[in-house]
Order: structure tokens, then sequence, then C-alpha cells
């Protein structure tokens, strides 16, 4: 089972919650400071280079929607999540509809590399076996783990079942458990095929 690392705000929520809805500048930094640093890792996890500007616009969605939010702390949550989700959708439906420039292949070798999302996360390993597999079940690995979600929020953020998120996590995490044996395997042996080198 996973544990969560953030800092829940606990029966106090509704208080603070209220508060935050009647513009109290310290219950909308308690939910910020509580919420912010799982919120950027997710984003970060999901597209490093623009993490921060959309962190800011969901949290200007949420300053437009507080007053009309209606939940404990497990809904303010998944409905932040959500807002996530949605703004990296539009991030990248506005990517899609780009017009693209073509280039001569002579001139690809010179273009810079992308930021590379597994400079930015703690566990290099974990995003590269994470790219590995389907976005769907890479989507709810992040948000169990990088967003501390529980299964019941995640399926509110992605609009599929509990049951369905449970089975998709099960499957990921078996995947990435191959992934992390078979990387360990050829470490080994590049580890001992130096080591072979090294006696001639």
């Amino acid at each position: 089972m996973l544990q969560r690392l953030y800092v829940a705000l606990g029966p106090p929520f509704l208080s603070v919650l209220s508060a935050a809805q009647t513009g109290a500048e310290w219950a909308v930094g308690a939910l910020y400071r509580d919420l912010h640093p799982p919120l950027l890792r997710y984003l970060r996890a999901n597209e490093p280079s623009e993490a921060e500007d959309l962190a800011s616009e969901v949290w200007l969605d949420v300053a437009g929607g507080l007053a009309r939010f209606e939940g404990d702390e497990s809904a303010f949550r998944s409905w932040l999540f959500t807002i996530a989700r949605r703004r990296l959708i539009d991030l990248r439906r506005r990517r899609a509809r780009r017009r693209t420039d073509l280039v001569p292949l002579e001139r690809l070798s010179e273009r810079a590399d992308p930021i590379d999302p597994l400079s930015i996360v703690d566990s290099e390993g974990a995003l590269a076996c994470l790219a590995a597999l389907p976005a769907e079940q890479a989507e709810v690995v992040l948000l169990r783990v990088v967003a501390e979600l529980d299964s019941n929020e995640v399926a509110a953020v992605m609009g599929k079942k509990p049951g369905t998120i449970r089975v998709m996590q099960k499957r990921a995490l078996e995947r990435l458990a191959e992934l992390v044996r078979d990387e360990s395997r050829t470490r080994v042996t590049r580890r001992a095929s130096g080591a072979i080198w090294k006696s001639r």
C-alpha cells in the first residue's frame, strides 16, 4: 500500500477551506503550502519545461472556483489534480495545433536535445521505466506516487472507475518490476564485462 508523503490538513481542513473561500490569506497560504509541492512534482514529471507556468494556471483556476467548491480534503485534492490534468491536456492540444516548419535532415543533428524529464525528478531510473509504460498506466503511477492521490481520487481525476484504476496500477507496477529487474541484470552484465576488459 502506498503511503502519502504530504502533510494533510486533516480535521481543520473544512475551517481552512471556509476561511480561504472568504479570502483569508493565511488559509489560502495553508492550502498552497500543503498542495503545491505534489502538484509541481506531477507537472514536472509530465511537462518539465512548462511545469511552473502550468502550476500558475492551475492555482488561478482554483482561485476562480474556490468560492463555489464544496467537499472535503480528498475532494479538494481530486479537484486540484483534475484541473492540473486538464491544463496538461490543453497544453498538448495547443502544441498539436501549432504549425510545424519542415527542417532539412542535415539540420536535425544541430538541434539541441529537449529538456529531459529524468533530470528533474529524483529517481532517473524510475522515470525511464515509466516512459516504457502505456500513457494511462504511467499517469496512474504518477498520480498515485507523485501527486500522492489514493485510488478513488485518481479515478475522479481520470474519469474512470476506482476498480479500473487499481487494475491499471497493478499492471503498471508489475511491468515496472520487470523493467527494474532487466535494468539490474544489464548493469551487472556491464560491470562484469568491464572487469574482464580491465583484467586483460
